[in-house]
C-alpha cells in the first residue's frame, strides 16, 4: 500500500464522521503523492501523518445573554493546524453550520494556502456555530466578549493571528478586538482585518475578490486570453463576489448573474455593482431587492445560477456549492475557466470534470489566497507600526498572486501535470511546508 493511502485510510477510520475534513484531506493527499514517493524522508519522519493532525484543537463554551435578557450557550472553536513556517493565521467563522469538521478543513487548507503567498504564516481556522443574522449589536458585542474571553488565551501576534470569515465582518472584529486589548493590556496586531483607526490595511477588504480576478487574468493570460470582454458568472454577494465583480469590471469583463443565500439575479446588461452594494453592505437586505435598482433584471429562487452561460465562473459562496450537474451545464454553455473564490466551493466530481473537459480549473487555495496575503501585510504593517497606501497594498497582492501562478506553474512543468493547477497548488505548498518540518526535527 502506498504511503499516501495508508495516511488517508488511517484518517477515515480514526475521523469517520468528519465528511469535509476527509475530502480536504484526500484532495491534497490525492494530488501530492508523485512528490512523495521522490522523497523517502517524508515517510521517515511521518510528514504526512504529522500535517493532517492538528498542533491541537480547542473547544469551548460561548454563554452570552440576548436582548431580552435570555441566556445562549454556543460553542467556539479554534484549531491549530500548522505552525512550521508562521504564526498560525486563519479566519473565525461564525455560522450554524460550523462543526470541529469544518473548521478542520479550512484550517487544513490554510496551511496550503498560506504557504503559496510566500509570507511567513501558518494554518488555522476557527469560529462557533452562533449566527450573527438578525442579532443587535449588543447582542453581537456580548456573543463576541464571551468568545474572546476564552479565545485570548491561545492567541497572539507572534502565536496565532485570527481574521474576519463567512459572519465576521468588521463590526465583529472590532469587538473581538476591544476585549482582548481589555483583557490583555496589549495593543498589538493579534487580529487582522481591523477597522482603519486601529491598525487596519487598506484593500483588505477587496483583497480576495481582487485577488481572485488577478490570478484568472494570469491564467488567461498564459493561452493568450484576457479577461476582457468576457461574460462572468459569479455566486455569492459578499466581500468575496462583490470584489471579485468590482475589479472583473474594472478589467473590462461584463458580470451577468450574483447570487445569496435565498436566490440569484441575472442582469444581462451587466450587474450594477452600485447597487449590490448598496442592498449587501449598507442595507444588509437580500439580493432580490435588486430588481428594484434594474427592473430589466431577472430575480429567480429556483433553478441554479451556474445555467447562465458564462465564459468564466467564479463561484464565491461557501463550500460544495458547484456540483457534477453544475459543471456539466457549465461545459455544454462553453465555460472556458473556473476559479474558486470561496473555500472548496466546488465538489470533487465536479473539479476533475472541468479538468477532463479541458476547462480551465483553479482551486481555492491558490485563487483565494489574496485575503490572507493582505492580512499578512496588515501584520507587517502593525509589526513596523506603518500604513501603506492602497496602491502600494493593491501592487504587493497583485505581484503576490503572480507569484502563486509561477509556482503552481513550474510544478506542472516539472511533474508533467499540463494545466493540473490543482495538483500544481497542493505540491508547491507542500513542499514549503514539508522542508521546513524536517528542518525542525520532531516536534
Amino acid at each position: 500500500m502506498s504511503y499516501v493511502k495508508e495516511v488517508y485510510e488511517g484518517l477515515a477510520a480514526n475521523h469517520p464522521h468528519e465528511g469535509e475534513f476527509l475530502q480536504a484531506a484526500e484532495e491534497v493527499l490525492t494530488s501530492i503523492e508523485p512528490a512523495v514517493e521522490k522523497n523517502p524522508a517524508y515517510r521517515q519522519q511521518a510528514i504526512l501523518e504529522r500535517l493532517t493532525e492538528p498542533d491541537r484543537a480547542i473547544l469551548f463554551r460561548v454563554p452570552w445573554v440576548d436582548d431580552k435578557g435570555v441566556v445562549h450557550v454556543n460553542r467556539g472553536y479554534r484549531v491549530q493546524f500548522n505552525n512550521a513556517i508562521g504564526p498560525y493565521k486563519g479566519g473565525l467563522r461564525l455560522h450554524p453550520s460550523v462543526n470541529l469538521s469544518i473548521i478542520k478543513f479550512l484550517g487544513f487548507e490554510q496551511i496550503f494556502k498560506n504557504a503559496l503567498t510566500g509570507l511567513p504564516i501558518g494554518g488555522g481556522k476557527g469560529g462557533s456555530d452562533f449566527d450573527p443574522k438578525g442579532k443587535s449589536d449588543r447582542e453581537v458585542m456580548a456573543f463576541c466578549q464571551s468568545f474572546m474571553t476564552e479565545l485570548y488565551r491561545h492567541i497572539g501576534a507572534d502565536v496565532d493571528v485570527p481574521a474576519g470569515d463567512i459572519g465576521t465582518g468588521a463590526r465583529e472584529i472590532g469587538y473581538l478586538y476591544g476585549q482582548y486589548k481589555r483583557i490583555t493590556n496589549l495593543y498589538e496586531g493579534v487580529l487582522t482585518g481591523k477597522g482603519l483607526t486601529y491598525g487596519g490595511s487598506l484593500a483588505r477588504t477587496e483583497a480576495t475578490g481582487y485577488g481572485l480576478v488577478y490570478f484568472m487574468s494570469e491564467i488567461l493570460a498564459a493561452k493568450g486570453q484576457s479577461i476582457s470582454g468576457k461574460t462572468v458568472v459569479i455566486s455569492g454577494s459578499g466581500n468575496v463576489a462583490t470584489y471579485a465583480c468590482e475589479k472583473a469590471q474594472q478589467l473590462g469583463a461584463k458580470v451577468v448573474a450574483m447570487s445569496d443565500s435565498n436566490g440569484w439575479v441575472y442582469d444581462a446588461e451587466g450587474i450594477d455593482l452600485a447597487a449590490i452594494k448598496q442592498i449587501k453592505e449598507v442595507e444588509r437586505k437580500r439580493i432580490r431587492e435588486y430588481v428594484s435598482y434594474r427592473p430589466k433584471a431577472e430575480y429567480h429562487e429556483t433553478g441554479r445560477i451556474w445555467d447562465v452561460p458564462c465564459d468564466l465562473a467564479l463561484p464565491c459562496a461557501t463550500q460544495n456549492e458547484l456540483n457534477l450537474a453544475d459543471a456539466d451545464t457549465l461545459i455544454k454553455n462553453g465555460v472556458f475557466a473556473v476559479g474558486e473564490g470561496a473555500n472548496m466551493p466546488t465538489t470533487p466530481d465536479a473539479a476533475h470534470r472541468f479538468q477532463s473537459a479541458g476547462v480551465l480549473f483553479a482551486p481555492g487555495k491558490a485563487a483565494n489566497a489574496g485575503g490572507v496575503a493582505v492580512s499578512a501585510l496588515e501584520m507587517s504593517q502593525n509589526s513596523q507600526r506603518l500604513s501603506w497606501s492602497f496602491a502600494e497594498v493593491d501592487e504587493r497582492l497583485k505581484g503576490i498572486m503572480a507569484g502563486i501562478y509561477g509556482q503552481i506553474r513550474a510544478v506542472c512543468e516539472e511533474f508533467g501535470f499540463g494545466d493540473n493547477y490543482v495538483a500544481g497548488a497542493n505540491i508547491a505548498g507542500f513542499q514549503k511546508v514539508a522542508k521546513s518540518m524536517l528542518a525542525h526535527g520532531i516536534v
